[in-house]
């Protein structure tokens, strides 16, 4: 009987592989979602194949959200569960503070922004895999150019 639950054990671990760590394909979608007096909400997707036939954990390390050149937020998320064979995002939203963005660090990116009508985020940081041990880390650095409506 002992065996048979070792062989049954070997099998399905050998079925279900992990050839890799899932692909990161970018950043894409970042838009501002919302604002209000008090916040403006920016929203983005972290866009991942997983090739594998199990799935694992990701989770965003502090992403930094910079408007024109300026540190304004960071992101850091609860662990997002990845699906196995799959192409998936991870929701990348951060509410910041309009104060701040109104600030006089800022004060000349936010007169060109309102020149252009448009402001520059940039998303940089990290977004680690994780899985039975093994883990991967993807750099993020994306810069985008929004339109302010």
């Amino acid at each position: 009987m002992k065996k048979i639950v070792v062989f049954v054990l070997i099998c399905c671990l050998h079925s279900c592989t992990v050839k890799e760590a899932p692909e990161f394909i970018g950043v894409s979608n970042i838009e501002v979602a919302a604002s209000t007096k008090t916040y403006i909400t920016l929203k983005g997707d972290a866009m991942f194949k997983n090739p594998n036939d199990i799935g694992g954990k990701l989770k965003t390390d502090e992403i930094k959200v910079f408007v024109n050149g300026n540190q304004m937020a960071t992101i850091a998320t609860e662990n997002f569960d990845v699906p196995a064979k799959k192409e998936f995002t991870i929701p990348l939203k951060v509410n910041i503070p309009t104060d701040s963005i109104f600030s006089n660090k800022n004060i000349s990116g936010l007169i060109g922004s309102i020149f252009s009508k448009k402001i520059e985020v940039k998303y940089k940081g990290e977004i680690k895999y994780t899985i039975f041990g093994f883990s991967e880390s993807y750099t993020i650095d994306e810069v985008e150019n929004i339109k302010i409506k």
